[in-house]
Formats: structure tokens, C-alpha cells, sequence
């Protein structure tokens, strides 16, 4: 029982130090730590194929204590080729047994002081290790993080670049759009105006020609009215005028003549006979002869009235109103020789 006890022990630590060498390799190397059973059953994988070749006949944990145990001692006190190693258990006194567990209790102890010393010196390297890593990884991140923000700083003042280019290049779109909507307002104020002058030349045209037009129909109706006939359809009633201006003109002729003769009467008497000046007599025969002489003007002009008339009839256009153009009433034409108005047009002279 007490080499069973021992083995078991020297077994624990072998494991304890195996692993522990294990991490603080991998943690110097800088690779990740191994699970400590994983560690234990590829140590054992090793171990026992060397512990069947040495001692087949050890078992194979036996086998794998004794390998880690003879690593962990020093060479001088193993004491393999002692010959009370061959004496069997049973014949060896407690004395021998007890001082070879202090042996090897102390040799344990050493050991194990010079692996945890190892594994110190091991984890302050890692430790340093770690230290250079983070202070580099540290560095590396400044650098990064500096270079960031650079970028970050030189794509902002691009931004800002680029914004202010926008808002200039907005800003002259916008005036540039203002002013060809000025320019395009002016040109449709223009146009406007020039549309409306047209128009109002092609209204003032349209009335204009309205003007015309009607100016020419009433031209045309007035040149109807003065050039039109208003008996020429009644001949008989314009050779009844005919006889009556014929008469009044031979009536108008004699008048005319007993005028002059009355006239040359008064004033061949006046120049035979000698008046009285006092009595006023000599101024009333003069006035009476310029009467006669003005009545007997006034009749001639009546004959070339007549004479107007009777050429009117031979044109067919007596009977039409001087002012007017309108057609004189038979009446009139009949009890008034000769007659060139109408009742109308007499009265507002």
C-alpha cells in the first residue's frame, strides 16, 4: 500500500509539471492553452509505448510514473542499480523505506521548487511577452486610429470642399436660372407688347377698312342718290313739268321785260322832266327803278333756273332734292317752279 500511495503521488506531480510546461510553452510561443485532460492523454499516448519497450513488465501507468519521476529527480539519487532496489519489499526495514521516502519527498520538493522557479521566470517572459505584444498592439492601434482620423479629417475637408463647390455651384445655377427668367420674362413683356400693337394695328386696320367700307357705300349710294332719276320712270309727269316751266319761263320773260321798260320809263322821264329836289320826289323814283331793276334780276335768275330745270327733265334727273339726293314730292315739283330741295332740307337753310 505505501508504494501504491507513492506512486499515485509521484504520478500527480508528473501531470502537474507536464501540464504547467505545457501552458507556459504554449504561452511563450503565444498560442492558446490546451484543456489539461487533452494534455494528460497525449502525455500518456506517449508515454506508454517507451514505458512497454524499457519494462514490459510494469504496467503501463507504472511505466508512465517512473519515466516523469526519473525526468523530475537528479541522476545521482535514483539509486537504480543499488542492490537494495532488488531486495524485495516485504525484507526491507521501515528504516530504509522511510529514509528513501525523505529522499524522495525532498527530491520531489526540489522539483518542484525548480519547475514552479522555471515556471515563474517562464510567466514573467510571457508576461513581458504579453506586455511588448499589448504596448505594440497599443502602438499599432494609435497608429491606426491616427491614420483614421487623418482620413477622416482629410474626407471631411474634401466633404466641406465639395459642399461649398455644390452650394456655389447651386448658388450660380440659381442666379443664372434668375436671370434668364428675367430674360425670358422681358422677351415675353416684349412679345406681349409686340402682339398687342399688332393687335390693336390689325383692330385699328379692321376699322379702318369698316370706315372705308362704309364711306364707300355711302359714296356709292350717295353717287346712286346724285346721279339717280327719280321720275325717269314717269315720263308723262315730267312733260307735264316741262309745259309748266316753259310757261313760267315765258311768264317770267314778259315780267322781265315790263320791268326794264317800267325802269327806262321812270328814267327817261326823270331826265325830261325836272323834280323838285325839296319834296324828296327825285330819290323816291330812284328807289322805286333800283326795285324794279332788282325784281327783274331776280326773275332772270328764275329763267336760268328754269333753264336748269328744263335740261334736268331732258336728263330725266329733275325732281331730286340738291342737298339730300332724295326724291322732291310731285306737289311740290307741280305748284313751286323751278324747285331743287325738299320741304326738309328748305327748312333747315
Amino acid at each position: 500500500m505505501p508504494s501504491t500511495a507513492k506512486v499515485s503521488t509521484k504520478k500527480a506531480v508528473a501531470k502537474k509539471v507536464a501540464v504547467r510546461s505545457v501552458h507556459a510553452k504554449r504561452a511563450a510561443a503565444g498560442k492558446k492553452a490546451v484543456p489539461l485532460k487533452k494534455i494528460v492523454t497525449a502525455n500518456a499516448k506517449k508515454a506508454i509505448p517507451a514505458a512497454k519497450k524499457s519494462t514490459p513488465q510494469v504496467p503501463a501507468k507504472k511505466a508512465v510514473v517512473k519515466k516523469i519521476v526519473k525526468k523530475v529527480a537528479p541522476p545521482k539519487k535514483t539509486a537504480a542499480k543499488s542492490p537494495a532496489a532488488k531486495v524485495p519489499a516485504s525484507k526491507v526495514p521501515a528504516k530504509v523505506v522511510k529514509a528513501a521516502a525523505s529522499a524522495a519527498n525532498a527530491a520531489k520538493a526540489a522539483a518542484a521548487a525548480k519547475v514552479t522557479k522555471e515556471r515563474d521566470a517562464k510567466a514573467k517572459a510571457a508576461e513581458k511577452a504579453r506586455a511588448a505584444a499589448a504596448k505594440a498592439k497599443a502602438a499599432a492601434a494609435a497608429k491606426a486610429a491616427k491614420e483614421r482620423d487623418a482620413k477622416a479629417r482629410a474626407a471631411t475637408k474634401e466633404r466641406e470642399i465639395q459642399r461649398k463647390a455644390r452650394e456655389k455651384a447651386a448658388v450660380e445655377a440659381k442666379k443664372q436660372r434668375e436671370i434668364e427668367a428675367k430674360r425670358k420674362a422681358i422677351e415675353a413683356e416684349k412679345q406681349r407688347k409686340q402682339r398687342e400693337i399688332e393687335r390693336r394695328n390689325h383692330e385699328e386696320l379692321k376699322r379702318q377698312e369698316r370706315r372705308e367700307s362704309e364711306e364707300r357705300k355711302r359714296q356709292e349710294a350717295l353717287d346712286r342718290k346724285m346721279h339717280s332719276k327719280p321720275y325717269g320712270d314717269d315720263p308723262e309727269f315730267l312733260e307735264e313739268l316741262r309745259g309748266l316751266l316753259i310757261e313760267a319761263r315765258q311768264s317770267t320773260l314778259q315780267q322781265i321785260a315790263i320791268s326794264d321798260d317800267e325802269a327806262n320809263e321812270m328814267l327817261v322821264d326823270r331826265e325830261r322832266l325836272e323834280y323838285d329836289d325839296e319834296d324828296g320826289s327825285s330819290v323816291a323814283s330812284d328807289i322805286q327803278r333800283d326795285q324794279l331793276k332788282d325784281f327783274a334780276t331776280a326773275l332772270r335768275l328764275k329763267v336760268n333756273e328754269i333753264d336748269v330745270a328744263l335740261g334736268r327733265i331732258d336728263d330725266g334727273s329733275y325732281g331730286r332734292c340738291d342737298e339730300c339726293y332724295e326724291p322732291i314730292s310731285k306737289p311740290r315739283l307741280q305748284f313751286q317752279l323751278p324747285v331743287f330741295t325738299c320741304v326738309t332740307c328748305r327748312a333747315s337753310v
